[in-house]
């Protein structure tokens, strides 16, 4: 296991929950089985990321795309977002947790809407930790959705065109109330982002690996961590404006030391309130 710095932890990780299917069937077991042991994964790094003092958590837990898969497995799925939502509940309010939902909420059922909503109000003001649950989620859509609520106030004149930029645009998506991801991490053997967190990951440090994610424990999420901490990084236009451009980070730079294991330039505000300041206290949760 590698060790991990307290003080260049990744700010904002997100996670690409992948290989419950496959981790079922290595072992002949249904689908289902894999999904309810990849729930208990959830349980072990949502607590590993609280003791570790990681601001917020994104689990990619079931994407827009997920609906196509057959009925018998989506219910599954289904029964067991609301198991966890209700095993969970006095965990998340005992220790500060702002549990959030990001993705097209309508479409989940009443009896998981039923124990998510109460749980997103009651633990609205919690500070310790958020944790978001991408739900019926996906990055395209996210983005097309910003971009038509943004052009239906150009088309009624309360916008003016010529306003709308990156920093606009960002402010109308939901997945970055929580600030932009600094690492995504996806299980499963996969390397690709399959339609998450895409605007906000540009400038992510992406780790993949094998593991299956029920099988995904505190020392893979440790070593994953420890990576991130040892990577140089550079955050795109911003940076380099700064004269922290690209080069100067692979050939180290005056400033490369504060920019390593993810410090992005002491005193500069994190891009999650340069965002919120483009649309007053909207949160998109």
């Amino acid at each position: 296991m590698n060790l991990v710095e307290a003080r260049n932890l990744p700010r904002h990780v997100g996670i690409i929950m992948d290989g419950n299917g496959r981790w079922a069937e290595l072992r002949g077991e249904p689908r289902e089985a894999g999904h309810k042991a990849g729930s208990a994964a959830v349980r072990r790094i949502v607590r590993v990321c609280r003791r570790l003092g990681v601001e917020a958590l994104t689990l990619y837990a079931f994407s827009e795309q997920n609906w196509a898969r057959p009925r018998n497995e989506v219910d599954a799925l289904m029964g067991l977002l609301r198991e966890f939502l209700m095993s969970e509940r006095c965990e998340i309010l005992e220790n500060d947790i702002r549990l959030v939902a990001i993705g097209d909420i309508s479409r989940l059922p009443e009896p998981v809407r039923d124990v998510l909503d109460p749980l997103r109000k009651a633990s609205a003001t919690n500070r310790q930790m958020t944790l978001a649950l991408a739900l019926s989620y996906g990055a395209r859509e996210e983005i097309a959705a910003a971009a038509r609520e943004l052009a239906m106030e150009a088309v009624a004149g309360r916008l003016d065109p010529e306003a709308i930029d990156g920093a606009l645009l960002a402010a109308r998506l939901p997945s970055l109330s929580v600030g932009e991801p600094d690492l995504i991490i996806r299980t499963g053997g996969e390397q690709r982002l399959s339609n998450f967190l895409l605007y906000g990951a540009a400038y992510a440090e992406l780790s993949f690996t094998e593991r299956l994610w029920p099988d995904f424990t505190e020392d893979d999420l440790f070593d994953a961590i420890a990576a991130y901490q040892q990577r140089v990084r550079a955050a795109g236009p911003a940076d380099e404006a700064e004269g922290g451009g690209a080069d100067e980070a692979e050939g180290g730079g005056a400033d490369a030391p504060a920019r390593a294991s993810g410090a992005l330039g002491a005193g500069r505000p994190w891009r999650a309130r340069e965002v919120a300041s483009h649309n007053g206290s909207r949160t998109g949760v």
